[in-house]
C-alpha cells in the first residue's frame, strides 16, 4: 500500500453534531473525574463501547445520559478516592499505614531529599481554596481539589522553581501560561533535566515541585521526599516519529498497518527484524533508502531519559511473550533483546529533545525512526515545523507516559493543583500537543492543525513495576560498561 499522504480525521457528520459534541464533552468530564484511576482512554474505550450500544436508537434525544450513566456504573469501584487527613498531635491515616503527626510545613532551607519519616504529610496550603479547615487543627488534600484562589490585586508574585523533563520546557515558557501562574499570585520558573536524573540523582534544595514525564519516577520521587499528594494534568502516548518513504518500506515488508487516521506499528513484528539482524538495504523493493545499517528506533539514553525506559518498557513486554515482566527469570530472559535495542544504536542523547529536533532538521538520513512522545509531534505541527514527508507512527502496544507533577513545598502544590485544574493551562497544554482531561480540546487542536494521530488508543500495555523496570535498565547499563 502507498502511502502519499497522511489520512485527515474526518469531523462527524451534521445530523449527529449535537450527540456527537455532547459525547465529547462527556468524555472530558469523566476522564477528570476517574483521573485518580483510570487514564483518559480507558474512559474513552467505556464511552465508545456504550454509545455503540445505541446505535441502532431512532429516538436520540437522551442517548448522551444514559451513556453517561452507564459508564459511571462501569468506572466506580467499591473504594473511596484516597484522603489525606493530617489532626495536629495525632497519627496520619492512609488506608491502614500511620505515620507520626505533621504540622503542615516544611522545615526552612531544608534539601527536599533530606526530609525525615517525621516531616513528612500534607503539605499547608495557605490562602489555597483546596485547604479545608475541620476545627483548627485538620486539614484535608487530594489532587482532585480545585485550584488555588486568585491573589489580592496588587499583591509581588511569588517567585518559585521547578524541574520538569525536557519536553515540557516549551510549555513552561509559553508567554500564556506564564500569565496564568501570574493571575493566580506565581512566577513560575523551570529547569530542565532527564526524568530518571530528575527522579534519581537530582539536587532538588530549593525546588517547589518536579514535574517527570512517568508515574514510576514519580512514584520514586515521592518516596524520597516523603510527598503525600501528586497531580497527573496530562499525558503523552509514546510513538515514532518518522518519514513516508520509511512507512511505505516498512508496510511492503508486512511490519506497519493501516487501521485509522495514523499507521501502526506491528512491535513484534520490528523486534524479530531487529534479531535477525536486518538491515534497510535488505528490505525488499527498497530504492529510497538505500542504507546499509540495521533497522532500529532511534531512542534517548535509557540511564536518564524516561522516554528510553518506556521504549524498554514497550519491548520487555513483547519479548516476554505480551505478558509485563515480573521477577528475575523474566528479566533475565528479555535483557539479551534490551541490550541490543539499545547499545547498536550507539550514542544516545539525555533527554528527547535532540533526537527529535535531530529528526525535524536533519531528515531521515541518520534518524530514519526516532522514539518520542506523541506530544512533542503535535507540537511540532501546531508550530508548523513539520514537513509533507513526517509521518506519526504508533507502536503497537504502545504505553502512556503519564506526567506527573510532585509538590516538594506547599507552593508547588499549587502549582500542581493550577496544572490540573485551570481550564486555561489545559487548554495550553492541549496546544503543546497533551492529551488531557479535556479530550475535546485535543481533538480541536490536532483537527484544526490536520495532524493525523490516532485518537483512540486500545493496545496500550502497562509500565512493568518500577523495581523491574530499574532492574531493566541497570541491566541495558552493564552491558554499556
Amino acid at each position: 500500500m502507498a502511502l502519499d499522504t497522511v489520512p485527515k480525521q474526518r469531523a462527524p457528520e451534521d445530523k449527529a453534531a449535537r450527540e456527537q459534541k455532547a459525547i465529547r464533552e462527556l468524555a472530558g468530564r469523566l476522564a477528570a473525574a476517574y483521573s485518580e484511576n483510570r487514564s483518559p482512554d480507558e474512559v474513552n474505550v467505556a464511552i465508545r463501547t456504550a454509545h455503540a450500544r445505541f446505535a441502532e436508537s431512532t429516538v436520540r434525544d437522551f442517548v448522551p445520559i444514559l451513556v453517561e450513566r452507564m459508564v459511571r456504573r462501569k468506572l466506580e469501584t467499591p473504594e473511596q478516592p484516597e484522603t489525606v487527613t493530617a489532626v495536629a498531635g495525632a497519627p496520619v491515616s492512609v488506608g491502614q499505614a500511620t505515620e507520626p503527626a505533621v504540622t503542615g510545613e516544611f522545615p526552612g532551607g531544608e534539601s527536599p531529599r533530606k526530609l525525615t519519616t517525621d516531616r513528612r504529610g500534607l503539605f499547608a496550603l495557605a490562602g489555597a481554596a483546596g485547604v479545608v479547615a475541620v476545627g483548627a487543627t485538620a486539614w484535608a488534600v487530594s489532587p482532585s481539589d480545585p485550584a488555588p484562589a486568585a491573589p489580592a490585586a496588587g499583591a509581588p508574585l511569588k517567585k518559585v522553581t521547578g524541574v520538569v523533563g525536557s519536553e515540557k520546557a516549551a510549555f513552561f515558557g509559553d508567554e500564556r501560561v506564564a500569565d496564568v501562574f501570574a493571575a493566580h499570585g506565581y512566577d513560575v520558573r523551570v529547569e530542565a533535566a532527564g526524568s530518571r536524573e530528575i527522579s534519581s540523582s537530582m539536587d532538588l534544595e530549593g525546588k517547589a515541585f518536579a514535574f517527570p514525564s512517568s508515574l514510576p519516577a514519580a512514584e520514586r520521587l515521592k518516596r524520597e521526599v516523603g510527598a503525600r499528594t501528586q497531580f497527573v494534568p496530562f499525558y503523552s502516548p509514546m510513538a515514532i516519529a518518522t518519514f513516508t518513504p520509511i512507512v511505505q518500506l516498512l508496510d511492503k515488508a508486512g511490519v506497519v498497518k493501516f487501521d485509522g487516521p495514523a499507521p501502526t506499528l506491528d512491535f513484534s513484528a520490528y523486534i524479530e527484524l531487529v534479531q535477525r539482524g536486518v538491515r534497510w538495504d535488505e528490505l525488499p523493493g527498497n530504492t529510497s533508502y538505500q542504507v546499509g545499517k540495521n533497522i532500529l528506533v532511534s531512542t534517548t539514553d535509557a540511564r536518564t531519559s524516561n522516554s528510553a525506559a518506556m521504549y524498554l518498557a514497550v519491548a520487555s513486554y513483547v519479548v516476554n511473550d505480551h505478558a509485563v515482566v515480573r521477577g528475575a527469570t523474566a528479566e533475565q530472559h528479555v535483557l539479551p533483546t534490551l541490550q541490543r535495542l539499545l547499545l547498536a544504536q550507539g550514542y544516545t542523547e539525555g533527554s528527547s529533545v535532540g533526537p527529535f529536533e535531530e529528526y525535524l532538521t536533519a531528515g531521515m538520513g541518520p534518524t530514519p525512526m526516532t522514539w518520542i512522545y506523541e506530544a512533542q509531534y503535535v507540537s511540532a505541527a501546531v508550530g508548523k515545523r513539520l514537513r509533507r514527508d513526517m509521518v506519526l507512527l504508533y507502536p503497537s502496544p504502545t504505553v502512556l507516559s503519564r506526567h506527573t507533577v510532585v509538590p516538594l513545598t506547599p507552593e508547588g502544590e499549587d502549582i500542581g493543583a493550577l496544572l490540573h485544574n485551570d481550564t486555561e493551562l489545559q487548554s495550553l497544554a492541549a496546544e503543546h500537543g497533551f492529551r488531557t482531561g479535556d479530550v475535546a480540546r485535543f481533538d480541536e487542536v490536532v483537527t484544526e492543525h490536520d495532524v493525523a494521530v490516532s485518537p483512540d488508543l486500545v493496545d496500550i500495555v502497562d509500565v512493568p513495576a518500577y523495581e523491574t523496570l530499574e532492574h531493566l535498565i541497570d541491566g541495558v547499563a552493564a552491558a554499556y560498561e
